[in-house]
């Protein structure tokens, strides 16, 4: 594939991984008796908080997708294997989370809520660097 569009494969992995978790934090504020204000401002907080550390990421690997000395890739370049690595601990430790009931579901509410709108915001700066126009004249460094 062509390295600009690894950085699609990434918007859209990023933006279906935001989506899915955003949803399950919205269910979960759904099944609370009481919502207060601090909820939302809770979530985000932890929006901000994981927006931040997103953004520096996905800055990280737009770099270097787009230092990719060969024009193209395999598909599953879009990610290094460190991000592979963070994928699959979150995934299986936000799954674990879940299902343990450790955490109250207002924590559910609130956390899955501000995570899932950050990853889904890594994915649209991934697909707004897929749509810049300098991708034609940038040559391979």
């Amino acid at each position: 594939m062509k390295n600009r569009t690894l950085t699609a494969i990434a918007g859209t992995v990023w933006l279906l991984a935001g989506g899915n978790v955003a949803r399950l934090g919205f269910q979960a504020y759904r099944s609370l008796g009481r919502i207060t204000v601090l909820h939302p401002l809770l979530s985000l907080v932890v929006f901000g908080a994981f927006g931040s550390m997103f953004f520096r990421l996905t800055r990280k690997h737009i770099r270097r997708i787009r230092s990719h000395s060969r024009p193209t890739q395999p598909f599953w370049c879009f990610f290094d294997k460190k991000a592979y690595l963070i994928m699959a601990c979150m995934m299986g430790g936000g799954i674990g989370l879940r299902y343990s009931g450790l955490v109250p579901e207002v924590f559910i509410a609130v956390f899955y809520t501000g995570l899932g709108c950050a990853l889904a915001l890594a994915g649209v700066l991934f697909w707004r660097d897929f749509f810049r126009a300098d991708w034609a004249c940038q040559a391979p460094a």
